[in-house]
């Protein structure tokens, strides 16, 4: 499971992240409201830890935004404040439980297992588009009975496709949540890795195809779609 934490306080975000990493989650963190709205959006998580207090967008408004929108991640919202109006502001907000700092290790793990039971298992196997399938437990991309094994950049690029498949993904998208905020890597890996994985989409004979399109980034179609505007990066 994928879980995004949103919390400006690096220590303690770091703190979370390795909690969540020993109750075997993949997690990635964001240090501001802003940031947080825009990876929550990207439809690559299965759940949300948010502060409240944030910088740039506070977390209140990043759950209302959500839900306003119709994303339907579950959030499990932090923060210093224990009144209870305070409890009761977060969860009118469309927060699915909240948590009040300082906490234990066990009852984050306890509240977040329970808050993606009620959401009916939110975990999902694959992710599919068109003809193909991909698997993301075991990182396999297939296509009717062929399949190819993605590594580890190749899997995170093609859900992200395959996890946005309404709209276009910029290539900036690609280099923040792939590489990472910080990394120096530059646009040129993105491309690299387009092309890897348009070969294992060949490969498995799809009829799937990643368009670029130019100055605003990829998106996936098919062979059999009408009007394509694809020009090749």
């Amino acid at each position: 499971m994928n879980v995004l934490v949103v919390e400006d306080e690096k220590n303690l975000a770091d703190a979370i992240a390795h909690i969540l990493k020993g109750g075997h989650y993949n997690v990635e963190t964001f240090y501001d409201g802003e940031a947080g709205l825009k990876a929550a959006e990207s439809g690559l998580y299965d759940a949300m830890v948010l502060d409240v207090m944030l910088p740039k967008k506070d977390g209140l408004e990043v759950v209302h935004e959500l839900r306003h929108g119709g994303n339907s991640i579950p959030v499990l919202m932090l923060t210093a404040r224990t009144a209870t109006e305070n409890k009761v502001e977060g969860l009118d907000a469309g927060a699915d439980d909240y948590m009040t700092k300082p906490f234990d290790a066990p009852e984050l793990l306890a509240r977040l297992r329970a808050l993606t039971r009620r959401q009916g298992e939110v975990v999902i196997d694959e992710l599919t588009f068109a003809d193909i399938r991909l698997d993301l437990s075991t990182h396999e991309l297939s296509c009717g009975q062929k399949s190819v094994h993605l590594s580890g950049k190749e899997f995170e690029v093609m859900r992200m496709l395959m996890s946005s498949t309404a709209r276009v993904v910029p290539k900036q998208d690609f280099l923040t949540r792939v590489w990472g905020a910080d990394s120096a890597t530059s646009e040129n890996s993105v491309e690299a890795y387009i092309s890897f994985l348009r070969k294992k989409l060949s490969h498995v004979r799809s009829k799937t195809q990643i368009t670029t399109l130019r100055m605003l980034g990829y998106r996936l179609e098919s062979f059999e779609d009408e009007n394509q505007d694809e020009d090749e990066a």
